[in-house]
């Protein structure tokens, strides 16, 4: 008797116990968000000076990273900071495809001493940046 109502407590607590894994797991945390608009994630939405600074605008919600970024890897850290920023501060659209082709002609350099292979990006960032209205 003592052995079955120990069981059904264990099976009553790894029932409950998964139940509210489920539930945490469902939920959004921190990191890119999982829709449209502003919230949690890279928008910048919340107070203080976050990615972009104090009052930042720029590219709002835009990511640079090795899988959109030609020669993310080939950079320093502090080049890669540079460089986000510089693509932030863009406002046109001209201003940002000649950032990028002086981007991707270092790189292509870059990549051509090191012997290595230049990843192309998915999409274009400018293209992206104008029809999300971020930069004219």
């Amino acid at each position: 008797m003592k052995t079955s109502m120990t069981l059904k407590s264990i099976a009553l607590a790894t029932v409950f116990g998964a139940a509210l894994t489920a539930t945490v797991m469902a939920q959004p945390g921190p990191g890119m968000g999982g829709g449209a608009g502003p919230g949690a994630g890279m928008q910048g939405a919340g107070p203080g000076p976050g990615p972009m600074g104090p009052g930042g605008r720029g590219m709002r919600g835009m990511r640079f990273d090795k899988n959109n970024t030609p020669g993310w890897t080939l950079m320093t850290a502090e080049e890669r900071a540079a460089h986000q920023a510089k693509m932030r501060a863009v406002k046109t659209y001209d201003e940002c495809k000649l950032m990028q082709a002086e981007q991707h002609t270092a790189m292509e350099a870059r990549a051509k001493e090191k012997g290595v292979t230049l990843n192309a990006p998915g999409r274009n960032g400018c293209d992206v940046a104008k029809a999300r209205g971020l930069i004219k």
